[in-house]
């Protein structure tokens, strides 16, 4: 294998996919950058065995081949060099030589073949979305799944592609995130699946805010495929979370009996500020509404107290209800709509946060001292 590559492509794709291989991994060969060259083109691979992350860079490829050498190592001695393009030349026992300019480095790696199979996936099985529109959809949801391992169901976003909808769903038990965009679903794309926390962040991370994202998916794997004009071409592949997603519908309350609107930066504001009185032990804000007004206030006996007033369109009941403000706060700051609407039912009902685009918040209250 045989090549000159530009440093900052090279940088480009080792950036896309370095960050799902582990610091501590008991196989050597999931330290390794898979390395495949030919038709002008680098193309890096990594994995976990759970997260696998393929991008493709242009080179000069002088003679094709396939390699693999250790990521982190590679990456570093590439960041570090000064001159513009790098040559690099892999012998048959899998040793790397590198050279740019006055620097010479020589990297032991692995037989590709040593390397993981990549997964594949059906043609017709598969949907295609704006990257900007899925990467708004995840900054939406992703903050409500659950991070706690016995519920591992819940330790990932909720996919449902169905009837020229894709649907996506967070929860964590104490509160629950869904938003949906329109897509042309073929019948046999219909599917629903669970794609894990880890794969969400790679995704969040790599997506930008051209050109189209496709989704493809099989039984137990899930891709995403990037590409946009003057973008990198990104291929992340997933395992899927295995289990049953609970019935999220019968989270979401009936009519509620009063709706709110708010303005979200005055909101968030105010709550951001109350939040700074609370503490471990008592994490809680009460939320006042009386008639055009609304109180948010702290009362931390080891801190001191808070509170904070905003002039609101209000002409129910009085109603007070108490909320984990950090829960408040996740999707106020995921959100960019001016006005949000708080939709209630009484003091011991979950809260709603809805928008004008379909995006809706379940929260649970807490109890008042």
């Amino acid at each position: 294998m045989k090549l000159t590559i530009a440093k900052e492509q090279l940088l480009n794709g080792l950036q896309a996919v370095q960050n799902v291989v582990g610091s501590r991994t008991t196989l050597p060969i999931l330290s390794n950058v898979l390395l495949v060259a030919g038709d002008g083109r680098l193309e890096l691979t990594a994995t976990d065995l759970d997260v696998t992350i393929t991008c493709s860079v242009e080179a000069k490829v002088t003679a094709a081949g396939r390699t693999t050498v250790p990521v982190k190592k590679f990456f570093g001695i590439a960041r570090e060099l000064s001159a513009l393009d790098l040559d690099i030349a892999v012998d048959d026992k899998a040793v790397m030589t590198l050279q740019a300019g006055g620097s010479f480095y020589k990297i032991n790696g692995l037989a590709a073949d040593e390397f993981p199979p990549l997964p594949s996936f059906s043609q017709s099985r598969a949907v295609s979305l704006p990257q900007d529109k899925l990467k708004a959809m995840l900054r939406k949801t992703s903050f409500a799944a659950s991070t706690d391992e016995a519920r591992y169901v819940l330790n990932g976003i909720f996919f449902s592609l169905r009837e020229h909808k894709v649907t996506l769903v967070a929860t964590d038990g104490r509160r629950l995130a869904l938003t949906d965009e329109e897509a042309d679903v073929p019948p046999e794309a219909h599917a629903e699946f669970i794609v894990p926390n880890k794969a969400i962040n790679e995704v969040n991370r790599l997506l930008g805010t051209l050109g189209l994202v496709e989704i493809r998916f099989s039984e137990n794997q899930v891709s995403f495929t990037k590409a946009g004009e003057g973008e990198l071409r990104v291929l992340i592949m997933s395992k899927l979370v295995d289990g049953n997603y609970p019935n999220y519908r019968q989270v979401i309350p009936p009519e509620a009996h009063e709706r709110i609107p708010l303005p979200r930066e005055e909101f968030l504001s105010a709550l951001r500020r109350a939040e700074l009185m609370t503490s471990e032990k008592s994490n809680s804000v009460k939320l006042t509404f009386s008639r055009n007004q609304l109180a948010i206030t702290a009362n931390t006996p080891e801190v001191g107290e808070a509170r904070e007033t905003l002039a609101i369109k209000y002409q129910g009941k009085d109603l007070a209800i108490a909320f984990n403000p950090a829960y408040l706060l996740d999707p106020l700051k995921s959100l960019d709509e001016e006005e949000v609407a708080f939709e209630l039912i009484d003091e011991l009902s979950p809260g709603v946060l809805k928008t004008a685009k379909p995006f809706l918040y379940v929260i649970m209250p807490m109890r008042m001292s």
